[in-house]
């Protein structure tokens, strides 16, 4: 499936692309990777202006280790809440990368739709990255129907 990415470079476009890139870039420092030796670092926007960063933190028992989603929603959550608004995720060549599934899932529960990904591909919406996904509105519907 080809995407239409949004050019990253628009001169409309209010997120400075280059800067999430280099704050995700600059998250890599503070990855502690020894098992996979990936390290992976994150940034993104919040919806009043705050720039948050993650980095993926491992685990001896595989399965407990934090990817940098993970690490970032904890930033956004610790400092005020609110939602992300654009978000990049860079590999140690400073890559964008995409987020694994259960990330998508994350970055969708403090984003939503209107989410904003850096990908290899281009800047995309939570939409493309994560097509109709389950949400907090999933839960509600079938409460309000359950009445």
């Amino acid at each position: 499936m080809d995407v239409d990415p949004v050019d990253p470079v628009d001169s409309t476009d209010p997120v400075d692309w280059d800067g999430l890139r280099a704050a995700a870039r600059g998250a890599l420092d503070k990855a502690y990777a020894p098992y996979s030796q990936y390290p992976v670092g994150a940034a993104a926007l919040a919806d009043d202006g705050r720039l948050l960063t993650g980095a993926n933190i491992e685990n001896a028992a595989y399965g407990v280790a934090l990817c940098a989603e993970c690490s970032l929603v904890s930033a956004l959550v610790m400092s005020g809440g609110g939602r992300f608004t654009a978000f990049a995720c860079v590999n140690a060549l400073g890559e964008a990368i995409m987020p694994c599934g259960r990330c998508r899932q994350i970055l969708w529960e403090h984003g939503g739709p209107e989410l904003l990904v850096d990908t290899p591909k281009g800047v995309v919406p939570m939409t493309e990255i994560l097509p109709q996904a389950f949400g907090p509105g999933d839960l509600d519907h079938v409460r309000e129907a359950t009445r």
